[in-house]
């Protein structure tokens, strides 16, 4: 009865290895070219740079709270602002910034404290 249980248990374990090999070989095959296509080029990082200086430039803006980011013209907006007029405002400067195909607009009221 040993020997049958020792068995049973011998290819439980390499079933549950192989699957987890065979789960692990198909993650690592899609991975580089997901992470390719996420990767910022020289483009995308001054065009974000472009979008943050346009915002810092306007009056009464404050730029502390939002992050830009650039992927081939295509520009998303987040974090937060003070009042729901910044968040209009941040999406309108950013359209006009030259080298924008497209605005996704993420910003929040910053509402203070820790969270």
């Amino acid at each position: 009865m040993n020997r049958n249980l020792l068995r049973a248990l011998l290819v439980g374990v390499s079933m549950t290895v192989s699957i987890a090999c065979h789960a692990q070989a198909s993650d690592a095959t899609n991975t580089p070219s997901t992470q390719a296509s996420k990767k910022a080029t020289p483009a995308d990082r001054a065009l974000g740079k472009s979008v943050r200086r346009a915002l810092a430039r306007a009056q009464g803006f404050d730029v502390s709270g939002v992050f830009v980011r650039a992927r081939g013209g295509a520009v998303t907006l987040s974090g937060t602002v003070k009042s729901g007029e910044q968040i209009q405002q941040a999406e309108e400067i950013t359209k006009s910034v030259q080298g924008v195909t497209s605005v996704t607009n993420k910003l929040a009221l910053f509402h203070g404290g820790n969270g």
